[in-house]
């Protein structure tokens, strides 16, 4: 097996890491501070991301797209994670479910968001429906002609900057023998719609500036023409688009673990305790050993399922252990990074404390640890009838 990148894939790895370094670095300790994206700073990353082709990278080229395949994308968003996710942002990466976009919302939506005329936000999380889409509650009925959509989300991540949502609700339901089961219309809304508000969400610890947001539905009247996909075909538009979305945690998780890893070595080799430098010590030299092992296993096992969906080969499974395994591992690194640096490590005078608290979501956004080890056993004994 050949695990060498080309030539081509080499230099999209040293570009990213150049503009994450160059245009990214610099601005994170004042977005930590204030919580807050200068519009400026966030028009000029928009701007030279789309200068140098980079933006909606993961869309082919026949849309706009820079038309780089999944393995390629993944060392992109790997690189990525190195950077704050507020100032990443606008890197540029629409929602790969647009391109179920049929007839006229390819110009009013799709077009535009490869353009970067326009961003988009995608909203599935309820208060009482995360990791259960069938349980939510934010619905829409028929009434002449139109949908009167009804409810609310929250945790939508980019809703501050977003022109448009991804909205996914229930349209109706069954009854099936395991109780009823409610059928999921995915529908476009645009920011500004009459009975659609857009409101700040909670103060997060992890990854300051990069706000969520609390969208709520009062009667909003929608079209057919806004519809993503079919009437009830929610679930058929998510899993042809958005369950691959698992390995841009996994591969940003890996990237922000190598970041912080560098900090954790550089550290060990000038840092002197009791007349020697600490990597000398078993006790830190064994933490490095194993931090630089669990990272690279995350890295190839990322790589690998992203390839696999290049292959046209089945690979849920895969992709839900590279997400499981890339976010606790950054939890593991994170961790002991934060205790080779001692007391300092949870001063903001370094950036270790946040690396330290950014960490905690990627364990549950985009499917719970639980979730995944639920659908990793469940692909491993569906097969024998357990």
């Amino acid at each position: 097996m050949d695990f060498a990148l080309s030539d081509e894939q080499e230099m999209i790895v040293k570009t990213v890491r150049s503009f994450v370094e160059n245009e990214i670095y610099p601005h994170e300790a004042e977005v930590e501070r204030s919580g807050i994206v200068p519009p400026d700073v966030a028009a000029s990353i928009k701007q030279k991301t789309l200068d140098l082709g980079f933006y909606a990278c993961n869309f082919p080229e026949d849309v706009g797209g820079a038309g780089l395949n999944h393995l390629e994308f993944a060392l992109v968003e790997r690189e990525l994670g190195r950077g704050s996710m507020a100032l990443t942002h606008f890197f540029g990466r629409p929602q790969n479910i647009l391109m179920a976009c049929a007839g006229d919302q390819r110009e009013r939506y799709l077009l535009p968001a490869m353009r970067g005329e326009k961003m988009d936000a995608l909203a599935m999380t309820e208060p009482g429906a995360g990791s259960d889409i069938r349980g939510m509650s934010c619905s829409a009925r028929r009434e002449g002609g139109d949908w009167l959509l009804n409810g609310s989300k929250h945790f939508i991540s980019g809703a501050d900057h977003a022109d448009f949502f991804i909205v996914f609700v229930a349209t109706g339901e069954d009854n099936t023998p395991r109780g009823p089961k409610k059928r999921i219309t995915t529908f476009l809304v645009d920011r500004g719609m009459a009975g659609f508000t857009v409101r700040p969400g909670y103060n997060s610890v992890s990854h300051r500036g990069y706000k969520n947001c609390i969208l709520e539905f009062d009667e909003c009247r929608l079209s057919d023409a806004q519809i993503l996909g079919e009437v009830d075909g929610g679930f058929a538009v998510m899993n042809e688009w958005l369950y691959a979305t698992r390995i841009t945690v996994a591969t940003m998780a890996v990237g922000r673990a190598r970041r912080c890893f560098d900090y954790a070595l550089n550290y060990a080799a000038e840092r002197k305790q009791f007349g020697q430098k600490i990597g000398k010590f078993q006790g830190i030299s064994f933490q490095i050993a194993d931090m630089i092992t669990e990272i690279d296993a995350a890295d190839w096992l990322t790589l690998s399922a992203a390839w696999r969906l290049d292959q046209g080969l089945a690979a849920n499974r895969e992709i839900a252990s590279a997400k499981l395994y890339a976010s606790e591992m950054l939890a593991r690194v994170t961790d002991a990074t934060l205790q080779i640096y001692g007391g300092m490590g949870l001063m903001d005078d370094f950036p270790i404390e946040r690396f330290w608290r950014d960490a905690r979501v990627e364990r549950i956004w985009d499917g719970t640890s639980e979730i995944q080890r639920h659908i990793i056993s469940r692909d491993l004994l569906r097969p024998l009838g357990a």
